[in-house]
């Protein structure tokens, strides 16, 4: 097991990384406030993984509380969170209980928003089994619900106690979403670390073949980078902003495709290729630089454009972007591989030449 922190002051906490993670309730044990948790996952990872946890837990005296929601990002909404919050009031559960996230994306940010909100705000851990979860959405306490309108449009800040990433659950998580873990591990490079961009293009076989040191590699370097930037702005008012690169494009294609049409990281890929292509037409990234972004991206299995929506219908949506501020719409772009800066002066027509290019 390998352990980094999220340095936040009195809410700092840490992520571990390693095998069995599921099964050592001892690292759990000490931030529970009473002997009560409510696990919040979905059907899919209940199958899994829930014996295994809740197992381990009741071993300990822990009294659990399972929570098990439809697998899906169009379920990433009010309706399942009210379910939730139904569970959580008839077991009684109390502002000193903990929740425990096991699953995804959409179970964390769901378990996270519950955690956040319910009782004015109760403790939560993070045990994240997909490659998306584990190296972005379970680090830096970002939750929330989709609204028809828009990706994560309803949510709060609310920092875990704990991330435990098992690595050993990879083993089991489907070749799709296993690439499209890949585009945020991509993504991380590209903002931060132009070695670590250089390495993935020299080891993304092995990533796909799930070998277990280039993995684990790949959720290292990827939290320490988030937890790096999270630790200097936690409520993302500079800084952390980079960390949505291509997530304003990727976040358009969610929502005018319908959720769970793509997943998170297929349309994050495509929108970072978007978010290059920008960058060149501004001057700022080279043309091979972009290029060998789109050839990475291709390596890794993930779309590089997007059909079924337009450009007009990719501008009315990312002007409803939850970044916009006084009706402008602001990008992150790439100065050059390894150096992502915020730009909100990109005219329009710089912006409606890229969806021309990458849309139909």
């Amino acid at each position: 097991m390998q352990t980094l922190s999220v340095g936040l002051g009195e809410r700092s906490y840490s992520i571990h990384v390693g095998s069995g993670l599921i099964d050592q309730s001892d690292l759990l044990l000490p931030l529970l406030e009473r002997k009560q948790v409510a696990v919040v996952t979905n059907t899919t990872v209940a199958a899994l993984f829930l014996e295994r946890l809740t197992g381990a837990l009741a071993r300990q005296g822990v009294d659990v509380v399972r929570i098990v929601v439809p697998d899906g990002e169009k379920y990433k909404d009010w309706r399942t969170l009210d379910s939730i919050f139904a569970e959580l009031i008839e077991h009684r559960c109390g502002r000193d209980c903990t929740l425990i996230a096991l699953g995804g994306g959409v179970v964390g940010d769901l378990a996270g928003f519950a955690a956040a909100t319910y009782q004015r705000g109760v403790q939560y851990v993070q045990i994240p089994t997909t490659l998306l979860a584990q190296v972005d959405s379970s680090v830096g306490g970002k939750t929330a619900v989709n609204h028809p309108l828009g990706k994560n449009m309803i949510g709060a800040f609310h920092q875990p106690r704990l991330v435990l990433s098992d690595m050993d659950t990879l083993a089991s998580l489907p070749e799709r979403e296993l690439r499209a873990g890949l585009a945020e591990v991509v993504k991380h490079g590209l903002i931060r670390d132009a070695a670590f961009f250089d390495w993935l293009e020299k080891n993304m076989d092995r990533l796909l073949a799930r070998e277990a040191e280039a993995l684990s590699h790949a959720v290292l370097r990827s939290v320490s980078i988030k937890a790096e930037i999270v630790g200097r702005d936690e409520r993302e008012s500079g800084l952390r902003q980079i960390l949505n690169f291509g997530h304003t494009f990727g976040h358009a294609i969610e929502t005018g495709l319908g959720f769970g049409t793509w997943l998170h990281g297929e349309a994050v890929a495509a929108g970072m290729v978007m978010a290059a292509d920008l960058s060149r037409e501004l001057g700022m990234l080279s043309q091979a630089d972009a290029g060998r972004i789109r050839s990475l991206l291709r390596q890794a299995g993930l779309p590089v454009a997007v059909g079924g929506i337009g450009p007009r219908e990719m501008l009315r949506l990312m002007g409803t972007d939850k970044k916009a501020r006084a009706g402008r719409v602001p990008f992150v772009v790439l100065e050059r591989l390894g150096a992502a800066a915020l730009r909100w002066d990109v005219p329009p027509a710089v912006v409606e030449g890229t969806l021309s290019r990458l849309t139909a």
